[in-house]
């Protein structure tokens, strides 16, 4: 006859019974209540890991600051601002030394550091250096009256207001265009195709065209330019926009349906909504492409304000340091412009939900 040992029960075991609040919280802390139950030494938990600030060479709030530049983007733009100010100032040396060694040599004053120094220095220069193009954009904004006709501000101001005009036309149209050709089969294979070949006509060709057709229907002054920086704008704005009204995923349009959604609804609740960073992104290209067409539409009209004017009468009179500060006041133009699109679009889409 088989013998049977007695099983003690559960609860007779010395060990307490397992409840949630007995699980341990770490590893370290089950390691340690399990050579709790040992004898001898105990071994103590690794400590924890540093915190990246704790490294050689990051201690202290200075080391922070300079981590967290090196790890964004301050100082690798920098960097890149200072290689090329650095190549700038050695190609107005190739540029201008021609002619600066000649009146040097001409004045009997020749010699390599004063022939430098006329490379930087000219007063016409081939090629001008930074700081002059500074100089010259401090005097004419901040020596000048914003209403006179040498203030670099008053330029820019005309030329600004047609730049504005041509981005409105022209993302109100690529919006127009972009729902028509969501909603139409035939528009899609008609117009889409035409709009790509807009833009392969070269704008310096067209521009001249459309302000002598318009000068001849009596349409004049800041609506001509407008309508060039329609003409360059519109384009990536409908190209985003289509591509943004077809991003929903096909579940989410099902699900539309199955509410009983129409079109209309469809489009403003979910595809609409859905398109809006293609058509910020598509935005940032349109407005600064809507500043070359504003520039653009001042050259062939023999315009006295506006930059293109200003582009223009340094080219006629040899002022390389006027045209490159006209430059650079459209550059600077294009980047508020584009940053200030990127706050409306940060704006928009944390009020949908879409940024934190």
């Amino acid at each position: 006859m088989t013998a049977f040992r007695r099983v003690r029960p559960v609860s007779s075991f010395p060990h307490p019974p397992l409840t949630f609040s007995s699980l341990p919280a770490t590893v370290g802390d089950a390691v340690a209540r399990r050579q709790g139950n040992r004898k001898g030494p105990a071994i103590s938990a690794s400590p924890a890991i540093a915190e990246p600030s704790a490294g050689i060479g990051y201690a202290g709030p200075v080391g922070r600051f300079l981590r967290r530049r090196a790890e964004g983007r301050t100082i690798p733009v920098i960097a890149v601002c200072l290689a090329i100010l650095g190549l700038w100032y050695c190609a107005a040396i190739g540029v201008n030394w021609a002619t600066e060694t000649d009146k040097l040599a001409r004045a009997g004053d020749y010699s390599t550091l004063n022939a430098v120094a006329a490379t930087w220095s000219a007063e016409r220069p081939v090629l001008p250096v930074p700081h002059q193009i500074v100089a010259e954009v401090w005097k004419t904004v901040f020596e000048v009256r914003p209403t006179s006709p040498r203030s670099l501000l008053f330029h820019a101001w005309v030329t600004l207001s047609s730049t504005l005009l041509g981005f409105l036309f022209g993302s109100a149209l690529g919006v127009l265009l972009a729902v028509g050709i969501l909603f139409s089969r035939t528009l899609d294979k008609s117009l889409m195709p035409w709009v790509v070949i807009s833009q392969t006509i070269p704008i310096l060709a067209i521009a001249p065209m459309i302000i002598v057709v318009l000068n001849s229907m009596g349409v004049q002054g800041l609506l001509p330019k407008a309508f060039i920086s329609t003409y360059l704008s519109f384009f990536p704005v409908t190209v985003g926009m289509v591509k943004g009204l077809r991003s929903p995923d096909r579940m989410l349009i099902d699900l539309m349906h199955s509410y009983s959604a129409n079109s209309l609804q469809t489009l403003v609740k979910l595809r609409f909504p859905a398109s809006l960073p293609f058509l910020f992104t598509s935005m940032k290209v349109a407005v600064a492409a809507s500043l070359v067409g504003a520039i653009v539409g001042e050259l062939p009209t023999g315009a006295v304000a506006g930059l293109g004017a200003r582009l223009l009468a340094g080219s006629y009179y040899g002022q390389t340091i006027q045209i490159w500060s006209a430059l650079v006041m459209a550059s600077l133009m294009a980047a508020v412009l584009v940053w200030l699109v990127g706050l409306c679009e940060r704006a928009a889409l944390r009020r949908q939900g879409m940024l934190r």
